[in-house]
């Protein structure tokens, strides 16, 4: 895929400014790529915390990232820093799909997506207002980059039921945690590649790894190999950090004929 950056120059990016919303999802944003919403569920949990999807319907043709976009794309955005009395907003990702473009291979959706994120109130009890910076890139033959404004009042339509199913859908799409039968084993690599056995159901040939370079680290596309009946893949490392991170790990999805699943994996 082209860079981004050359993109960049000759893309106008499009912008909305906030405005009040009349129902627990906001207006839609129209791109030449398709239009994004935000939807929420309306009513926070106990425990402060709202249900919602970033809603992309895309064009006939036009395609836009997972979590990870290859080394010339962008992946979704969401910054809630305008909020009122949103702490957090957590995006998750359904299972991807491997694009091979001409200029690039990466991991993204050609069809309509909605990507569940779950927003955490500063303090449960109180009114909250989302307002969302979102950035994301849909693609054709070229990316056009998509800025713009969100803006969601849960409160004003709490018990939308159109709104709430659409969500609740978002999240039944997700990948399942990785689990012993359906999920993958680190084995011993090097300084620059990765090395998983796959363990899943369903047909071999079906099944695809899909690693986030995350924490300055860059990874190419998997090769596929057996070794004593098990499916490995191996990453090459096109770029990590200086030093090793010691919290937290890579995300990774592994997709078959049966479903996904999804797990972090130790930093490499």
């Amino acid at each position: 895929m082209q860079s981004l950056k050359i993109l960049l120059l000759g893309a106008a990016i499009g912008s909305a400014t906030a405005l009040p919303a009349a129902a627990s999802s906001s207006a839609w944003y129209n791109s030449e790529g398709g239009k994004v919403r935000l939807v929420t569920s309306g009513k926070p949990d106990d425990a402060g915390r709202i249900q919602g999807v970033l809603d992309i319907a895309l064009k006939p043709g036009w395609k836009t990232y997972w979590r990870d976009p290859g080394d010339a794309g962008v992946p979704p955005q969401l910054d809630i820093s305008a909020s009122t009395n949103i702490a957090e907003a957590r995006l998750s990702f359904p299972a991807p799909q491997r694009h091979d473009d001409g200029y690039g291979k990466w991991a993204g959706y050609d069809h309509p997506v909605s990507l569940p994120v779950v927003f955490t109130l500063s303090a449960a009890k109180d009114p909250a207002v989302i307002v969302a910076d979102i950035f994301l890139g849909i693609c054709e033959t070229i990316c056009i980059p998509v800025q713009t404004r969100l803006t969601v009042d849960p409160a004003s339509d709490p018990d939308n039921a159109d709104d709430a199913a659409l969500v609740k859908a978002g999240f039944t799409a997700l990948p399942t945690p990785a689990r012993p039968d359906f999920g993958i084993n680190v084995l011993p690599g090097d300084h620059e590649t990765l090395i998983v056995e796959a363990s899943f159901p369903g047909d071999p040939q079906a099944a695809d790894f899909f690693v986030a370079g995350e924490r300055d680290y860059m990874f190419g596309s998997p090769v596929r190999s057996e070794k004593d009946g098990k499916l490995i893949f191996t990453v090459p490392i096109l770029d990590r950090p200086s030093t090793t991170p010691t919290d937290g790990g890579l995300h990774y999805t592994l997709t078959s004929s049966a479903g996904a699943v999804e797990g972090v994996l130790p930093f490499p």
